[in-house]
């Protein structure tokens, strides 16, 4: 990879810690790198407890994607360009702010010599990032930290990656946190960037966006052949989208009140920083067309995907699209006609299913295929006329919307809530305006059901609708689903696994 030496933006001092930038461009994805190397102030923020400490001045190691080139500066952080979402009308260049015309050309580059930055004195020795990801205590990230960010320009209003410098980019250098920056610039650009990412050069994998950019990241580490080892890389949500409901639910668990915009987005960046995991569930579904695909969030039918579409024109006004996409869909309410059935918690077969579903990933062993009735010990709700129909793994279903005040769901477990057909608007514009505070459930209205369920299968009546799937939008039809415990790890505030009836995923592997 060829550098050049210019000034950036980026550029800034904070807390007295200021940086010199270098850009170049990657010839793997030809996406734009952002090379920064920090100059010493003489303290430094603790990960841990995020309190600030003086610094003892030891050399800090270049990031790895940078270590193959010769002649590479030592103590370099690294970012890059690259991102989700539809195709954008600005080049990473430009979003970057990049005048540099021969950049694009592929202009000579020159190399600056090294120089040194400091380390919190928690760090006992300099860590050569030339090397796999060290052994750390069980549930923690290792300090100093290697992360790759994927971040969606166009989520939400638009402005993540203006959020990424002047919010979390700070945090990151004080906590001693390598990364590299990607601007995806397409529907499915996360997903292919994880699928053939060398996952052994990062400790954790940020996604800063909606839930649908985590949702191409997890599908991307499971369509990997090294899939088993690959979905235990931790993850981090950063919120930069719209909804943000995962990002929202980490930051109830890890006990901060409920907020939005950019306090969320602080609370989650000190999450990082503070390095603490946690193993969350995943859900894998499997559609009537043939396709499997993996849940970290939801999947909706009904109400809530109807006002996830719809409201997609007003993606720029942020959170609050979906308050108006509510209020359009309650002027004209539609029933939605289907069978749901579901395995309820606590529910013992007296024998698993004769033809559970094989395919590559975890085994289904709840599961039987689509053409065959559900199992005799599955419970199936009698009304077919629905208003909407939730699967739910977390407590938020956006950052203003509590939807499981119940609290986190046990390992193995996910809220399934349906609302039946008969439901007056006033009475459904009650129940979502009390969710805002969790309180919708003390309504006691009799069209709302709640069951904590460990599978569940739905089949549409007609096409009408659509389905969304971590905010990602699916053709309706027939699909099945069955949560897996323990099965991911996240950055989190507390490293207490949920308890439950399996947990059986260990802390993430070390490797050599």
């Amino acid at each position: 990879m060829r550098r050049v030496r210019i000034r950036c933006p980026l550029e800034r001092n904070v807390r007295g810690v200021g940086s010199s930038f270098w850009k170049a461009r990657s010839p793997t994805h030809g996406a734009l790198v952002i090379q920064s190397r920090a100059r010493g102030s003489g303290w430094a923020l603790c990960p841990t407890c995020m309190e600030a400490q003086a610094e003892n001045p030891t050399t800090l190691s270049s990031c790895p994607s940078d270590l193959a080139a010769p002649g590479n500066d030592e103590g370099a952080h690294t970012a890059q360009g690259g991102g989700e979402g539809e195709p954008h009308g600005q080049s990473p260049d430009t979003l970057l702010g990049n005048t540099d015309k021969k950049l694009n050309a592929g202009a000579a580059v020159t190399s600056s010599s090294a120089g040194a930055a400091p380390v919190a004195p928690c760090q006992r020795e300099p860590r050569d990032l030339a090397m796999e990801p060290v052994e750390c205590p069980r549930g923690l990230l290792p300090r100093p930290c290697r992360v790759l960010v994927l971040l969606n320009p166009q989520g939400g209003k638009g402005k993540a990656l203006q959020l990424f410098q002047s919010r979390v980019q700070p945090f990151l250098e004080e906590a001693e946190i390598t990364f590299k920056l990607i601007l995806t610039e397409r529907k499915n650009h996360a997903r292919e960037l994880v699928c053939a990412e060398e996952l052994g050069h990062w400790d954790a994998l940020a996604v800063m966006s909606g839930d649908g950019l985590m949702h191409e990241v997890v599908n991307g580490l499971m369509e990997r052949p090294d899939w088993e080892t690959a979905i235990q890389k931790p993850l981090c949500s950063l919120p930069g989208g719209s909804g943000n409901a995962l990002a929202a639910s980490v930051n109830h668990y890890a006990g901060y009140e409920q907020v939005t915009n950019e306090d969320l987005l602080i609370n989650c960046t000190l999450l990082l920083c503070r390095r603490r995991l946690s193993p969350m569930n995943l859900l894998s579904l499997h559609t009537a067309s043939g396709l499997r695909l993996y849940s970290v969030l939801s999947l909706s039918w009904g109400f809530v995907a109807d006002v996830d579409l719809e409201s997609e024109k007003y993606r720029r006004l942020g959170e609050i699209r979906f308050t108006v996409g509510t209020f359009f869909r309650l002027a004209s309410l539609r029933i939605y006609q289907g069978q749901l059935a579901y395995l309820p918690v606590g529910t013992v077969a007296s024998k698993r299913p004769a033809s559970t579903l094989v395919q590559k990933g975890p085994v289904d062993t709840h599961l039987v295929p689509l053409e065959e009735p559900v199992p005799s010990h599955w419970t199936v709700v009698p009304e077919q006329d629905f208003v909407l129909v939730l699967v739910l793994l977390h407590t938020h279903l956006s950052s203003e919307l509590f939807a499981a005040p119940m609290g986190r769901c046990e390992a193995g477990v996910m809220h399934l809530f349906y609302v039946r057909a008969g439901v007056s608007r006033a009475a459904l514009l009650r129940l979502f305006l009390a969710m805002q505070k969790g309180k919708h459930m003390e309504l006691d209205c009799p069209y709302l059901v709640h069951v904590p369920v460990v599978a569940f299968r739905l089949e549409p009546r007609s096409q009408r609708g659509v389905f969304s799937v971590d905010g990602e939008l699916m053709v309706c039809e027939a699909v099945q689903g069955q949560v897996h415990p323990n099965y991911l790890w996240m950055v989190c505030g507390s490293r207490d696994a949920p308890s439950g009836r399996d947990s059986r995923r260990g802390p993430p592997p070390e490797e050599p």
